[in-house]
């Protein structure tokens, strides 16, 4: 049985990160569609909260912030992935990003430029740009759910089937987390300036769009359309390391 904390302490805990509930959603939820409640991916999160509260375990030496975030963007996520959000058509659309963007790279042996891309979509200019706006939802959720496994979380050998993630010592998972890490930053390292601007001022930065626009002097919507191609090299990237 692993240690609860008082009642008082757990109490205490929920109530000071609920801000942490509200920012994590907010930003998986900045480019999710309408049809996604934001009051729905909260109350998921609200429930992360409590269960981090409830098998939080100070001895770990992790901070509670740490282990709740984690907690609370699989809650968020595995809402995410029950609804089945994303229409068809856009999941087919941006997985033919994806693949293109892999093809290129295997190709060329780099990161492919916008120009060559288009080439292998066989689309124009803008519509490269109009699609990459109407996938950039599936992008954002797409890196949450690569940070998913970035994380000081791993199963105990008490835990239910089914059950939420909680923290383990087991070396060899030690290992592989922090291999996934360093593919992560080897592959940032690899995007083009552009693009590791905008992922470092997101992600790093915690600038929203906007701001990454005035920053750069470009519109948000752009911001938006250089982030999704970013996150599409970035999987593409990590996929590729992982294969080799």
């Amino acid at each position: 049985m692993r240690p609860s904390l008082a009642a008082d302490e757990r109490e205490r805990l929920i109530l000071e990160h609920v801000g942490l509930v509200r920012y994590i959603v907010g930003r998986v939820a900045i480019r999710l569609p309408d049809s996604v409640e934001r009051e729905d991916l909260e109350s998921a999160g609200i429930v992360g909260l409590i269960k981090a509260a409830d098998r939080f375990e100070p001895r770990r030496g992790v901070k509670f912030a740490t282990y709740a975030s984690s907690v609370i963007r699989g809650e968020v996520m595995e809402l995410l992935r029950a609804r089945d959000w994303a229409p068809r058509s856009v999941r087919r659309r941006y997985r033919e990003l994806e693949q293109a963007v892999a093809g290129l790279q295997r190709q060329l042996g780099r990161q492919p430029t916008e120009e060559e891309i288009c080439c292998a979509l066989r689309v124009s200019a803008e519509d490269y740009r109009q699609l990459l706006a109407a996938t950039s939802s599936l992008a954002v959720a797409s890196l949450e759910e690569l940070m998913e496994t970035d994380e000081t979380l791993e199963p105990e050998e008490d835990q239910l089937p089914g059950e939420p993630q909680s923290w383990g010592e087991d070396p060899a998972e030690i290992v592989d987390r922090d291999a996934l890490q360093g593919l992560l930053a080897r592959a940032v390292d690899q995007l083009p300036e552009r693009d590791r601007v905008v992922i470092g001022l997101y992600y790093q930065d915690e600038l929203t769009l906007r701001e990454i626009g005035e920053v750069l002097d470009v519109t948000e919507s752009r911001v938006c359309q250089i982030h999704t191609q970013a996150i599409a090299r970035l999987r593409a990237s990590i996929q590729e390391m992982l294969d080799g």
